[in-house]
């Protein structure tokens, strides 16, 4: 199970190895969407690190690369003759044939997108119960020809003669095309069989045991001190502060820091929302002004990061020696700062995989080297979803679950350029008539959110009453989504949208056009900055 705690020992844990795909964050997902806890680690971990991790299972994931171009990531044979059970997918499927003796085409003939596999085995380990003929997700250009000696090929297409192998003495599988995407009709069948019946896994992993683990190893943790936590309002930290409180009740103290960044009615919803639902303690701190001066002059994104990561620590700090000073002559110290921070923002702030840093979070990437706390991160290692099905199982209303996301920076990210009380109060009323719009139209629960930009530094020409401006745009970024990893623009209604682009240039002085953004990510992040 996932802890905050490195001493906790989490059982049955798959690794994902990341060989650069597209898709590794979602083979993750899908591990765990069978009930079995999984990790994602790079490619350039040396084996001896990853067994030293005690494994249950090893998946290695697809990749861009050709096994035959220069530098492309490889793995030790060491890694299959570990008694660990290994199953490769694409890039990995490859790597598992050329390493053990197979046969690597570099043939030219590629597959991409859906494509019939044939079954030749239906009986087999991955394929038992699956039908003969089954549409696959393809995305290859190399293609295998001659499966390792002691494997049976169990599948191919009408271009790959071997699309699928198996050796069941030393529980080692391979598939040529991606079982973890949706297109794949019949990928999370082949998937389960691969933990359940191959690496003989049991499906144990569930919100319960998750809150039952955490709240050991937070209690180990704290002790007797005393912890804060940074309550936003959104989703990650209401869930960590309620997992927190369960684990040592009185002894937490939220801090609700509104530092003038949120949207139109945070704070009192947060205030009658969450302290009712949970009955915990709650400061307000006002530091608006404090962190708008800190912004002053800035507008270069990663820089805003940081200035409200390292401002929100300070306020923390300032926030502690208040509440020790009100403890009534207690001589508990707080040594605890609580934090929301998900999987996908360790895997963005480069934690981990391999990866590059996209961004800086302010409760990852963004801290100050001189932190005077110690951590309590109990969502660390899960996805979104996950910690909503955990607030679920806390008992927190919907009204706090299933909120759509928002960033720890708060609207100080969703505006290009510097950040001002002005374009705040601008933003603030145009985002408060987007959501009022979606809910109306009853599409909170279709998109995964809806980021609201104001394009500080850029205006155009419009007309508006009879007469020529010369305004801020707004963009509209409807998203869809899983997890966050990746995403796709909404295809809201267009009643919807014009409607919100109406009241906003009729009702926001300041603004005279809204655009709708349209990428996918990848290419582009879901906030624009």
């Amino acid at each position: 199970m996932p802890s905050a705690n490195p001493a906790a020992a989490t059982p049955d844990t798959v690794l994902v190895v990341d060989f650069g795909a597209q898709y590794a964050q979602l083979i993750a997902r899908r591990v765990r969407e069978a009930r079995v806890y999984s990790e994602i680690v790079p490619s350039t971990m040396p084996v001896a690190e990853m067994l030293a991790k005690n494994p249950a299972a090893i998946i290695l994931s697809g990749g861009p690369s050709s096994v035959y171009a220069e530098n492309a990531p490889s793995v030790d044979r060491a890694l299959f003759e570990a008694g660990v059970p290994v199953f490769g997918m694409c890039y990995g499927f490859q790597l598992m044939a050329t390493t053990l003796g197979g046969t690597v085409d570099n043939t030219g003939a590629r597959e991409y997108g859906r494509t019939q596999l044939h079954v030749s085995k239906s009986g087999s380990t991955l394929f038992e119960g699956t039908p003969d003929e089954q549409s696959v997700w393809m995305s290859h250009g190399d293609a295998c020809s001659e499966a390792p000696d002691g494997f049976t090929v169990t599948g191919s297409t009408d271009v790959v003669p071997v699309a699928a192998f198996e050796n069941d003495e030393k529980k080692l599988y391979g598939v040529q095309y991606h079982p973890e995407v949706m297109h794949s009709t019949h990928g999370q069948q082949v998937l389960e069989h691969f933990l359940y019946r191959g690496a003989g896994l049991t499906p144990s992993w569930t919100t319960g045991s998750v809150i039952e683990e955490q709240v050991a190893a937070i209690r180990e943790q704290v002790g007797t001190k005393r912890a804060i936590c940074g309550l936003s309002g959104g989703v990650d930290s209401a869930v960590a502060a309620a997992l927190v409180q369960k684990a040592i009740g009185s002894q937490l103290t939220c801090v609700y820091v509104d530092h003038g960044l949120m949207r139109k009615g945070e704070t009192e919803q947060v205030e009658k929302d969450f302290v009712a639902a949970t009955g915990v303690q709650l400061k307000v701190v006002d530091a608006e002004e404090r962190f708008l001066t800190a912004l002053k002059g800035v507008s270069d994104p990663e820089e805003k990061r940081k200035i409200i990561g390292r401002e929100f620590i300070r306020v923390f700090e300032q926030a502690q020696a208040e509440i020790i000073a009100e403890a009534s002559g207690s001589d508990e110290a707080v040594e605890f700062l609580v934090q929301g921070t998900l999987y996908p923002d360790v895997v963005e702030s480069g934690g981990g995989t391999g990866t590059a840093n996209i961004k800086s979070h302010h409760n990852v990437g963004g801290l100050p080297e001189d932190l005077e706390f110690q951590l309590i991160e109990p969502l660390r290692k899960l996805f979104k979803d996950e910690v909503r099905m955990v607030g679920q199982e806390l008992g927190l209303p919907d009204e706090i679950v299933q909120r759509q996301p928002f960033p720890g920076p708060g609207l100080g990210i969703r505006i290009v350029g510097e950040v001002t009380k002005e374009r705040l109060d601008l933003l603030r009323e145009a985002d408060a008539i987007a959501r009022e719009e979606l809910t109306a139209a009853g599409l909170d629960r279709d998109i995964w959110q809806c980021p609201v930009v104001l394009l500080a530094d850029v205006r155009s020409v419009g007309v508006q009453g009879d007469g020529r401006t010369y305004g801020h745009p707004i963009v509209l970024r409807p998203v869809s989504s899983e997890d966050a990893m990746t995403a796709d623009w909404s295809r809201l209604p267009y009643d919807v949208l014009g409607r919100i682009s109406t009241r906003i240039t009729n009702e926001v002085a300041d603004v005279n056009r809204v655009v709708l953004d349209v990428t996918s990510k990848p290419p582009g992040t879901i906030e624009w900055e």
